[in-house]
């Protein structure tokens, strides 16, 4: 009888919990899990929390017997333009590199930079020129950038999230998958998946519909029109077996602090609910080629 193909890890990042760090880890172990995804701590993004706080944080992390699966960084994210000081996101590479070692991981999400207005090969110049360096640094550092296809100029199209890589050729860049934000940036979701599988080291988990006004709205995994169920039987065909974090927005969506609205907080009943739907969506999706 052939065995059971090896299923992903879980995670969650914590601050889709709670803004601390006792309330992440008490979301984390109601679910039972055992990874979490680092952003901000207190509302402080890791790269600006104190080495001090964060080799406490380490240490608090380990003690509840959970690990670090990666960071989540604010380089070339939509609040950094590809027309803005590139020496923030080195110096964010190197507090990182510290922080890193520190909680354990060397995975660390990116992103391609929003345009700044830049023409579009100047904006493709620049955002590949920058994140070649960063990959170069990151390999020297012994981090693994993963980019998410999100904000930037690789973020909502394939080839460029494939040009990006093959500019950068390193193996200290590979790709982040979120499936939920096809929905939010107005681009097949699946479609996009099937063409990056294989490039895909670290995925984040949620879902969305549009709204009548033409805006997103978040909801649990596998109720929305981003395609979650799909996702996830593109991964396991393709023996993904990295980890899948929650990043549920239902109460909490950082990016609103580009327009200067009000981003939430963390829920952690909803946080657990959510992990609770994923476990079943990966039960059905990795267990037997019928469930799929």
């Amino acid at each position: 009888m052939p065995s059971e193909p090896e299923t992903p890890r879980l995670a969650g990042l914590g601050d889709e919990a709670a803004p601390g760090l006792d309330g992440q880890l008490a979301a984390l172990d109601a679910l039972g899990w055992d990874l979490l995804e680092v952003r901000t701590l207190d509302g402080v993004p890791i790269a600006a929390v104190p080495e001090r706080d964060v080799a406490r944080a380490a240490e608090r992390i380990r003690g509840a017997g959970a690990g670090v699966v990666a960071v989540a960084a604010k380089i070339g994210d939509w609040s950094r333009p590809a027309t803005g000081d590139f020496a923030l996101d080195l110096a964010e590479l190197d507090a990182l590199a510290r922080r890193c070692a520190l909680l354990g991981t060397r995975t660390v999400r990116i992103m391609s930079y929003p345009s700044g207005g830049l023409t579009e090969s100047e904006w493709g110049r620049v955002a590949r020129a920058r994140v070649r360096e960063l990959a170069s640094r990151a390999r020297d550092a012994g981090l693994l950038l993963v980019h998410e296809n999100c904000a930037g100029w690789a973020g909502e199209d394939a080839e460029r999230a494939l040009d990006l890589l093959a500019h950068a050729d390193s193996p200290a860049l590979r790709l982040l998958f979120d499936t939920g934000n096809g929905v939010a940036h107005g681009y097949d979701a699946p479609a996009m998946l099937r063409a990056l599988a294989p490039h895909v080291a670290h995925v984040h988990i949620k879902d969305a519909v549009r709204t009548p006004g033409g805006d997103t709205a978040y909801v649990p995994p596998g109720e929305g029109e981003a395609g979650v169920r799909e996702c996830l039987g593109i991964l396991a065909d393709h023996g993904y077996c990295g980890a899948l974090s929650i990043e549920p927005h239902l109460h909490l969506r950082p990016h609103l602090l580009a327009d200067g609205a009000d981003p939430g907080r963390g829920d952690p009943a909803a946080f657990v609910e959510y992990g609770r739907r994923l476990e079943d969506l990966v039960r059905r999706s990795w267990n037997t080629e019928g469930a799929r």
